[in-house]
This record gives structure tokens, C-alpha cells and sequence, in this order.
């Protein structure tokens, strides 16, 4: 019986990681859009720390993934976004207006 509940309880605590680890990973940042440059697919942003690429914060121009992304903002707007590192660069995958 006591190496059921062990095995069950090591269940539990692999199960709680995880759900960390997701929530890390589907963590969205704060930042404020300062351009968006439709014609090359990036969007200047001053933003707060992106915590999964271990950045502090600040204002930078990132690619975006999608040019569709760049139809939602303007600048001035208030956003909330996720930037990840593909192919070597940092690109923004999501981006949604703050609320």
C-alpha cells in the first residue's frame, strides 16, 4: 500500500510541474506599440520582461509571425504578447490588445 501512495503522490507532484511549465510557456508579456511596419513584418514594442527568453525589459522591434497580426494594433495601443525564438531570431507568435 505505501508504494501505491508513493507512486500516485510522485503522479501528482510530475502533474503539478507540468502545469507549471505550461503556464510558463503560454505566458504573455506586457508592452505598449510604438510602430508597426506592415510593409516588413515587424512591430517596435517597449515592453516589460519576457520571462521565457529571460529579457528584461525594453524597446526593440520584433518580426511578427503572421502579417495578420499587425491589422489588430496601432501605435499607442496597449498589448499583450508572446515573442519566441525561431530560426535564431526573436519573432512575436500572439499578440491580443490588453484589457
Amino acid at each position: 500500500m505505501l508504494g501505491f501512495r508513493n507512486s500516485l503522490l510522485a503522479g501528482v507532484v510530475v502533474l503539478a510541474g507540468l502545469a507549471h511549465a505550461q503556464s510558463a510557456t503560454d505566458e504573455l508579456s506586457n508592452g505598449e506599440v510604438r510602430k508597426v511596419d506592415k510593409e516588413n513584418a515587424r512591430i517596435t514594442l517597449k515592453h516589460g520582461p519576457l520571462n521565457n527568453l529571460e529579457m528584461p525589459g525594453m524597446t526593440m522591434v520584433f518580426k511578427v509571425s503572421d502579417n495578420a497580426l499587425l491589422d489588430t494594433v496601432q501605435t499607442g495601443d496597449k498589448v499583450r504578447f508572446r515573442a519566441e525564438m525561431v530560426d535564431g531570431k526573436i519573432v512575436v507568435t500572439k499578440l491580443e490588445a490588453a484589457r
